[in-house]
Order: C-alpha cells, then structure tokens, then sequence
C-alpha cells in the first residue's frame, strides 16, 4: 500500500496563535496539547491532522511547502473576506499578476492559496456532458 500524509507540521514562535487560526479556517479541532506542541484536525479524527511545533526563530523566507484551499459551499470572494477576517493577509512571493489563485500567509507569515474554483465549481465541470 501506498504512503499517506497522515500529519503536516507547521513551526511556529506562537503555536497557540497558529493553531487557533487553522482550526477556525478549516472548521477543526485541537485533537492534543502538550509542551511538545498542538495537533488540531477534523471532528471525525479522519487524516491527515496538523502538528503546531513551537520554534524560538521567527519564519524568514517564502515557504517550500505550502496549503492550497478551495472554497466549500461559498463563493471563493466570501472565502477570501472570511480568511482575511481570521487574520490571513495577502502576500506577494512573486506570483504573476494574471494567476488565478490568491496567496495568503497566517498570522506567522506561513503562505497559503485561495484557488479559485471551489468544490462546488469543481463538482459542476466533473458531472457536466462534455
């Protein structure tokens, strides 16, 4: 059988911070909290969870690995209002102006996309007759 990604981690100078930002974007849980760190992820204890490890050095750099989002059941512009009102900030590492997708970081600079079709438009172009 194939691997599985069954945690991501993210570093953070405040874990506390980072994991209350992701658990009200993705509508999740914290599963764990120890001296190690906070592990959050879905209701339902399905995979894969998020580890938030404590770090003393602040974030330096564009990201090598990084969350895309889509939308769920609202518009991908509500999504992003709801985001940025969560604390998400827009962020330029470079893209081109003409991308499609939008590039956010959390409230420790960690980058994040916005892409612009949502689950719904997605589902539509999967079941439509060619």
């Amino acid at each position: 059988m194939p691997s599985r990604i069954a945690v991501l981690a993210i570093d953070a100078v405040e874990p506390a911070v980072v994991a209350d930002f992701w658990c009200r974007v993705l509508d999740w849980g914290i599963v764990e909290e120890s001296a190690e760190g906070i592990t959050i992820g879905p209701s339902s204890g399905a995979w894969p969870q998020v580890d938030v490890f404590p770090v003393p050095e602040h974030k330096a750099g564009k990201n090598r690995l990084h969350l895309d989002l889509r939308a769920d059941g609202v518009s991908t512009a509500d999504e992003l209002e709801r985001l940025v009102g969560l604390g998400a900030r827009r962020v330029d590492v470079g893209q081109a102006s003409d991308v499609t997708w939008v590039v956010l970081a959390d409230p420790e600079g960690n980058e994040f996309c916005l892409l612009s079709r949502s689950v719904q438009d997605l589902e539509k172009s999967e079941t439509s007759p060619s």
